[in-house]
């Protein structure tokens, strides 16, 4: 028998290489194909005579399928040579033997849409097409129900109809199906020639044997290689089981894919007698008995979602209940990974209105493999009803990659106020609101400190503007300044105010660009006396409005107000640059004299060396998270760019304490992320040990101290010795423990200090807090520092956040220098800048590194990420969510490569050579008598000359 089997196969291979001959040949006719299928019908005759073990039964059955889909791929080609490009017609085809079937034609599709439109069946049964394309990937996943036995065949198939009514079954993919679980059933086609008609059916059961379908997804190949599909079916609650029909049975509906998440959804064609109605189509899902903010509306997306891609979400949203006018909504992902750990991703909030449907637009990014995928949506308060019109969820469209703006020529250095010095009075100023202005002496001759740096000993006139009856915190004096603001071109703000003596302190006095309908920051003071405090800031427009106005405002209503000497002018950045790599070459290098030795006495004068720095030792590192590390990319990208990291989530106290006493298992993820940074020699940073919560505003100040004190230990006991940096508290000047709670005494925080050094001395103990580099919270930051000192708390280090716009090297610059004289070392520790022009962050970006590693108290920086849709701050990042650099990126890369040091030349008589050179670091090449040998040192940080010893 074995015989025989061993000739079918024979006869099978040789028959499927001729059809792979004939396949390719034009000149194929139909006599030839003829004379083949009767080859294989009596192959198939043979088999009906042998008692065949099931596997090689299914192998053979492949084997014929296989050729019988070959022959019949050739015949399609030569009964019908015309293609069809008319699109998508909805032409059903009547049901004949028991199976469940769907009908497409060829035709264009988009790029990111599926062929199967509602492939979930949640709105019902429906179809789409595709046109010439690399082939197509079928994946239904199915069951069965009813029977005697529990498990079944399950077989798709495409049947092909000709223009002439002739159809063609083409066997795609089995599997065998069970009643206690789904299955899916994979297989693959192509259409080289398109035929009339093409219907896809699953059958299989024996008679009596129910098929259960979940989904169907047929996916169009890109002849790039991707797979491309749409997400979200029936994303308009569409109802019925439209363009799917049963075989010779009836088919029916069970559930659906959306579900309420804590609370009930109801379908509405209207609500509120008549006034909320759908914003498209025929259909909108609200939520009822809403209980807590999380609950709302979703929507499975399991295997729908590709990892290391880009999603684009847009949802029509909007609220209903009583006494509400408008809430947040947030639209979110649910990930659980196979070892059933959870992620849950923000994509998108705003803010929806009972009056109208307004949309929400987002992006999300899934980096690791997921076992089950949910999208949601929640926000507003219980009571309060999500109304949703639409989802849509779809790969995102590659952004077109930017252009460098084209900046028109700025005087730099000029002033663009008219009559600054009020010599023609109020002449140009008006009134914003109903205030009053007024013109005065008595304010400074000089100008404030950061514009003279820039403008140089500019005498003012001493004169002022008034601000009288000022009935809101807005009112002041404005000009405007439309036609003098370039677009790209960045502005340096400066003037004096003061408030009247009378007013309580603190004020807050700011200058805000009013651009069309957008306010923009100018700078901000805080003004705790009634002396004149100088304001700084700047700003930056990129697109031309139509109209733009300056004004300075702030202070309570009531209080008079005193501008003088504002100054507005472009700054140039690249003359700044040049005097930051002097002080870079001053600060950061070292002379350098290699001493080379050998065992034989020759002389090594003449030897050629070439030198090459590996890496340079100063810290620049960046967040990451536990998701982000499972995307190979950013992996690659992150160990070869960055040598620390900081954990911003994991190891919050907001995260390792959910509930009191309850500490969280992420520390799991903390260990993960650990072994990653060990494996490629990254050091780590931890992030702020305390930080203000919910749970912790409710607790009375001895359960307080308490829990601060558990928490502490619990969390730098367990990671002794791991993590070099530490940051005590967060966010001092705003929303700290002390100030914004009022449950501790000042004390306390310097008793978090020691509580920290005592759990793990061998880390350094920082302070960090935001509006810091713009000189904001400068002073204050500065006072509190030097207030803790001196109460004892061991602080190691001054933590600048570094959350950047539009970024002043001169007013950065005037901010650490401030900070250096407490003696202190410093970090930037979330340094990031904004900017949809990715020409302009890169120039933003390079304005903040470049200033950092030209700052002798600067001793490290860290980004607060560098990958899309992996921040918490949009158009910031370096790289793009699929794994494009950008020019941001490409700056960041150029800085780094720049500030390494590559040497070559020959050894003097005394087998020295000298460079000059950054620390970190280096191999070396050395070139003597044929031979080559490489070696390596370090060049420590320090600026005195140094001399390095290297055995040969």
């Amino acid at each position: 028998m074995m015989m025989r089997m061993s000739k079918i196969k024979a006869i099978a291979g040789i028959i499927k290489r001729k059809l792979r001959v004939y396949c390719s040949e034009s000149s194929t006719t139909m006599k030839r194909i003829t004379r083949i299928k009767e080859i294989v019908d009596k192959l198939m005759e043979e088999l009906k005579h042998e008692a065949l073990d099931v596997d090689i039964q299914d192998e053979m059955e492949t084997l014929i399928q296989e050729l019988q889909c070959r022959l019949s791929e050739r015949e399609a080609a030569l009964k019908d040579q015309r293609r069809f490009s008319e699109g998508l017609r909805d032409i059903m085809e009547g049901p004949s033997t028991s199976h469940a079937s769907l009908r497409f034609l060829p035709g264009r599709i988009p790029d990111d849409s599926n062929i199967i439109d509602n492939h979930d069946f949640s709105g019902g049964l429906h179809s789409a097409n595709s046109d010439s394309c690399e082939g197509f990937v079928v994946s239904p996943e199915v069951a069965i129900s009813g029977g005697s036995s529990s498990v079944a065949r399950v077989q798709a198939c495409l049947s092909r109809e000709l223009q002439d009514s002739t159809k063609i079954g083409i066997p795609i993919g089995r599997t065998s199906a069970a009643t206690d679980h789904w299955e899916t059933l994979e297989g693959t086609f192509s259409l080289s020639h398109m035929p009339y008609r093409v219907t896809l059916y699953l059958e299989g059961p024996p008679p009596g044997v129910d098929l259960l379908i979940k989904s169907v997804m047929v996916s169009y190949i890109h002849s790039t290689g991707s797979l491309c599909h749409d997400i979200i079916r029936n994303p308009e609650f569409e109802n019925g089981l439209k363009h799917w029909s049963g075989r010779g049975c009836t088919m029916v509906l069970y559930n659906s894919s959306w579900s309420g998440r804590g609370c009930k959804l109801v379908l509405h064609d209207s609500m509120g007698d008549g006034r909320v109605l759908p914003k498209s189509g025929n259909f909108f899902v609200s939520t009822e008995n809403r209980t807590r903010d999380c609950n709302g509306i979703e929507h499975e997306i399991t295997g729908r979602v590709d990892r290391k891609l880009a999603y684009d979400v847009v949802a029509t949203v909007r609220v209903f209940g009583n006494n509400i006018t408008s809430e947040d909504v947030r639209a979110k992902l649910w990930v659980q990974r196979a070892d059933l750990h959870e992620q849950y991703i923000e994509i998108a909030s705003v803010q929806a209105t009972d009056k109208d449907w307004v949309q929400l637009q987002g992006k999300f990014l899934l980096n690791g493999y997921a076992s089950r995928v949910i999208i949601y949506l929640e926000g507003p308060p219980p009571g309060t009803d999500i109304l949703l019109d639409n989802l849509v969820v779809k790969r995102a469209a590659k952004v077109p990659r930017a252009s460098r703006p084209i900046i028109e020529k700025a005087l730099f250095g000029v002033n663009i106020i008219t009559n600054s010095n009020l010599s023609d009075g109020t002449n140009e100023w008006t009134p914003f609101w109903q205030c009053n202005l007024s013109v005065k002496t008595g304010s400074p001759y000089i100008l404030p400190p950061l514009a003279e740096d820039l403008l140089g000993s500019q005498p003012l006139s001493g004169r002022y503007i008034l601000v009288t009856k000022r009935m809101q915190r807005w009112e002041g004096p404005c000009q405007i300044i439309t036609d003098k603001v370039k677009p790209y071109v960045t502005y340096q703000v400066s003037a004096w105010v003061r408030i009247d003596t009378r007013a309580p302190t603190p004020q807050i006095v700011n200058v805000v660009i009013k651009v069309d309908h957008q306010w923009v920051s100018g700078g901000k003071v805080e003004i705790n006396d009634d002396q004149w405090n100088e304001i700084g800031g700047s700003f930056r427009i990129e697109t031309q409005p139509a109209k733009i106005i300056v004004l300075v405002q702030g202070p309570a209503a009531g209080v008079d107000l005193m501008v003088s000497g504002l100054q507005i002018f472009p700054v140039d950045r690249r003359a700044r640059f040049r005097h930051l790599r002097k002080q870079t070459d001053r600060i950061r290098k070292r002379d350098v004299t290699l001493k080379f030795t050998r065992s034989n006495a020759s002389t090594l004068g003449g030897t050629l060396v070439k030198i090459r720095q590996t890496q340079n030792s100063f810290p620049f590192g960046s967040c990451i998270n536990r998701s982000s590390i499972d995307n190979e990319d950013f992996v690659n990208f992150f160990s070869k760019n960055f040598n620390w990291a900081v954990f911003p989530e994991e190891l919050k106290w907001s995260r390792i304490e959910l509930e009191q006493k309850n500490l969280d298992y992420r520390f799991k993820d903390v260990d993960e992320m650990m072994d990653l940074c060990t494996r490629h020699n990254i050091q780590l940073r931890g992030v702020c040990i305390v930080q203000s919560q919910s749970r912790t505003r409710a607790l009375s100040r001895n359960d307080l101290r308490v829990s601060v004190h558990e928490n502490i230990v619990a969390l730098l006991s367990s990671y002794k010795g791991k993590f070099n940096h530490y940051a005590v508290n967060n966010d001092i000047m705003n929303g700290s423990f002390n100030q914004d709670q009022d449950h501790l005494e000042r004390d306390f925080l310097v008793d978090m200090f020691k509580i920290a050094n005592a759990s793990d001395p061998f880390a350094t103990l920082f302070l960090k807090d935001y509006h810091v580099e713009d000189g904001f919270h400068l002073d204050k930051y500065t006072d509190h520092i030097r207030d803790l000192k001196k109460q004892g708390a061991l602080i190691g280090g001054i933590g600048i956040q570094g959350h950047m716009n539009s970024p002043i090297g001169p007013i950065v610059c005037s901010a650490l220098d401030k900070l250096a004289r407490l003696g202190i070392p410093m970090w930037f520790t979330e340094l990031d800048v904004s900017s949809d022009n990715e020409y302009v962050r890169a120039d933003d970006i390079e304005v903040m590194l470049r200033e950092a590693f030209a700052h002798h108290a600067v001793k490290g920086v860290m980004l607060w990420g560098f990958w899309e849709l992996l921040m918490n701050r949009g158009n910031a990042h370096l790289v793009n969510a699929e794994g494009d650099l950008n020019e941001a990126g490409k700056r960041y890369l150029a800085l780094k490569k720049e500030w390494l040091t590559h040497a070559q030349g020959h050894l003097d008589e005394e087998g020295r050579f000298e460079f000059r050179g950054f620390h970190g670091s280096y191999e070396v090449e050395v070139s003597s008598s044929g031979k080559k040998v490489d070696k390596t040192f370090v060049v420590d940080e320090g600026e005195d000359p140094i001399t390095i010893t290297v055995d040969l």
